[in-house]
């Protein structure tokens, strides 16, 4: 072996242990942030939800006072759209906890509405225990708020089912059969 090629080949050695060492430093430093990763999409997703469900709520809220000219003092539209995005952080987080580990493609309609009308159930006990209201005023809110997160948790389903049918193909992590070529596995080892 003549001295060029093999000068020429030890540097390539030596390049190749850098960029290893190097690979691993990153991989090392991120290792740790890959949980907090999910939690920041799961916490992003809760707030998401959140604010949809406000959005809906609040046209809803908006709707006695285009229907029926019924004007009050409470701003309705900006009453129901906290009620919503409370009600949306509920749902989302009993899905969490419940369903976490499911995709949407895996939940039935009916099971995220029952999940949703479990979630309008505990929206109505805390809103009748901050509101100090009556057992009769209760039985009227709860199927009230149970049926509207019903109807809420149906559509942020079929919503995300449609946005994930108009995602490009292979954008959950997954290569699509992609395979490295000779030269760029040399190039990683």
């Amino acid at each position: 072996m003549n001295p060029i090629s093999l000068g020429s080949t030890l540097r390539n050695k030596e390049l190749g242990d850098r960029l290893n060492a190097q690979a691993e430093e990153v991989r090392d430093a991120t290792a740790g942030r890959r949980p907090m990763g999910k939690w920041l999409r799961r916490i992003r997703g809760v707030i998401g939800m959140g604010l949809t469900w406000a959005a809906a709520w609040a046209v809803v809220g908006s709707m006695p006072r285009w229907l029926f000219g019924f004007n009050t003092d409470a701003p309705f539209p900006i009453i129901f759209g906290v009620l919503g995005f409370v009600a949306g952080v509920i749902v989302s987080g009993l899905l969490m906890v419940t369903e976490g580990r499911r995709g949407f493609d895996q939940l039935t309609l009916p099971r995220f509405a029952a999940w949703g009308a479990l979630g309008g159930v505990l929206l109505s006990a805390v809103f009748t225990r901050a509101a100090s209201l009556g057992f009769g005023d209760a039985l009227a809110i709860v199927p009230t708020f149970a049926v509207a997160c019903a109807v809420c948790a149906s559509g942020s389903l079929a919503l995300a089912r449609r946005a994930r049918m108009r995602e490009l193909p292979d954008t959950n992590g997954r290569n699509g059969g992609a395979k490295l070529t000779d030269y760029e596995k040399r190039k990683l080892h």
